[in-house]
């Protein structure tokens, strides 16, 4: 089964923390996550503090069950590499004897890796998990770490597995990083809960950010600027060359028309123009209680996953600079790397709660969220169309009635689907899912446009159940093709190293739009600009 999990690659920062979900004791795993974290950046840890967190180590090491002596003959043989000394022919042997023997142990051709991925998107839902579901999750987390992915070759050493124990030379320049990614990353959940950095934190971060885009994240010390493929990772499948951005699109694609409202049409049908008007009209200056004042706000707010908070996180820069934007509409970066579609997809899950927080760090209330702009994807697609893109539509179809019951004065909810992912090199969100994701709004605003109950969006029918479904800024262009319509392109300089994720000229593209979008769209230059 291939491209299944592969978000649990996204955890390789903070590896003993990912694993504390099925533990012998309780373990508050936000609490250990701080504490490591804290710890990392060189914070001071009380003796009861450091009790807990090597309590949480001390089980993960647990958790990783047999094979303990063989981990400590491989741990001896790396921290021999990391003192630059070289292997011998014998220790090498040993070093591959070991992992071939852990990965067949733990990677069998049977791992439930369907169970696997049903359990981590019930615990990303808030919902609890069963003893099995934990021993599930926790071993298949501890695959990944290892490289032993739903596609490996358990007798091949791994393109995951550390690269110390694959470079026999023993070169310290090839095979360490010695840039402190923990207290890159501390920094970087400071900034998306709202607190301010010092200038220490401000430089790191941003040397992470220019290491990223490079292709030099943690793990591969070598760099890769040019965003190719990891040397032992197999290449994905070239993406199509002939996708027509959906506002573009005259003919089909795979039975699916053009036009992102369908039938080659990119302005919404005149009766749901109308609901839209009527929501807009409505949207108004209010106080933290939710109630018209002249003084007030009006909280724009995004919510979305680590493309989207890149992106919106430079459009605020620039609107707040913009002399259009009106002086009461207050915009707020709410979304947060990492946190696909499904990890939003439930009430109490951790994701609104840091909402909750940027919006409070900003001055501003639940109250006066009242327009939303949601750019959302999954993690590691794999079902192929349509599957997936349903998979999507229901996701965030649960994201937008949620937000009408944390925003009751949410009047409506801009989407947009993900820029061109032609040049990934890892299987996070490659095309042709990042095109067929707009597939997945145009459903989603059909189904209210059709009237289904659960998006009810005309209180003249009865309860709003949701914010009226608007197209925002269509944001796909077939790389450096581009598009007709504006010239819109995507070049390889645009995204990071992984191909996937913009890189700083990509984030600036994606603020115009939005600003553009913002300051002159019917439906929603008449609350937005001045």
């Amino acid at each position: 089964m291939k491209r299944i999990l592969p978000f649990f690659l996204a955890l390789t920062l903070t590896p003993f923390v990912s694993a504390l979900r099925a533990t012998d004791q309780p373990i508050d795993m936000e609490r250990a996550k701080d504490l490591f974290q804290r710890s990392q950046a060189g914070g001071k840890l009380t003796e009861e503090e450091q009790k807990y967190l090597d309590e949480a180590k001390r089980q993960r090491e647990t958790q990783q069950g047999g094979g303990g002596q063989e981990r400590e003959k491989m741990r001896a043989l790396r921290e021999k590499i990391e003192r630059g000394e070289k292997l011998t022919d014998d220790e090498q042997k040993t070093a591959d004897e070991i992992r071939r023997r852990m990965a067949a142990e733990q990677s069998g051709g049977d791992f439930t890796w369907d169970k696997a991925r049903a359990a981590h998107e019930k615990e990303q839902r808030g919902e609890t998990l069963n003893d099995d579901e934990k021993k599930l999750l926790s071993e298949a987390r501890k695959h990944f770490e290892e490289g032993r992915g739903p596609d490996s070759d358990p007798a091949k050493p791994s393109a995951n597995a550390p690269q110390r124990l694959q470079n026999p030379s023993g070169d310290r320049a090839q095979v360490q990083d010695d840039f402190p990614w923990e207290k890159a990353r501390s920094a970087h959940e400071k900034e998306q809960r709202g607190e301010p950095l010092n200038d220490d934190e401000k430089k790191i971060l941003e040397a992470a950010k220019k290491r990223l885009a490079e292709g030099r994240g943690p793990g591969r010390p070598g760099g890769n600027p040019q965003g190719r493929p990891d040397a032992q990772r197999p290449p994905l499948a070239p993406p199509p060359k002939d996708l027509v951005p959906l506002n573009e699109l005259n003919g089909k694609y795979k039975e699916q028309d053009g036009g992102l409202y369908g039938g080659g049409k990119n302005e919404p049908p005149a009766e749901h123009a109308a609901f839209a008007h009527r929501a807009v009209a409505e949207i108004k200056p209010l106080d933290r209680e939710g109630k018209p004042a002249a003084d007030g706000k009006i909280v724009l707010m995004s919510i979305g996953m680590s493309n989207t908070t890149m992106e919106f996180s430079s459009f605020v820069q620039i609107a707040n600079a913009d002399a259009r934007k009106a002086a009461n509409v207050v915009i707020v970066d709410a979304a947060q790397g990492g946190k696909d579609a499904t990890a939003w997809a439930s009430a109490d899950a951790q994701p609104w709660k840091v909402a909750a927080q940027k919006l409070e760090g900003a001055g501003v209330s639940a109250s006066q969220v009242q327009a939303v702009w949601i750019k959302q994807a999954l993690m590691g697609p794999h079902a192929g169309f349509p599957s997936e893109t349903e998979r999507l539509r229901d996701r965030v179809r649960e994201i937008v009635t949620l937000a009408k019951q944390k925003y009751p004065n949410l009047r409506v909810a801009y989407l947009s689907s993900r820029i061109y992912a032609g040049y990934a090199s890892t299987p996070l969100n490659p095309e042709p899912y990042a095109y067929e994701g707009a597939f997945a709004v145009r459903w989603l605003i059909g189904e209210q446009i059709q009237g289904a109950p659960v998006l009810n969006a005309d209180a003249a029918k009865g309860e709003v159940k949701a914010p009226v479904l608007l197209w925002g800024p269509y944001l796909w262009t077939n790389g450096e093709a581009g598009r007709k319509s504006d010239g819109l392109v995507f070049k390889r300089e645009d995204l990071s190293g992984d191909g996937t994720h913009p890189s700083g000229s990509g984030r600036d593209k994606v603020a115009k739009l939005l600003l553009d979008f913002f300051t002159s769209n019917e439906m929603a230059k008449t609350w937005f600009a001045k």
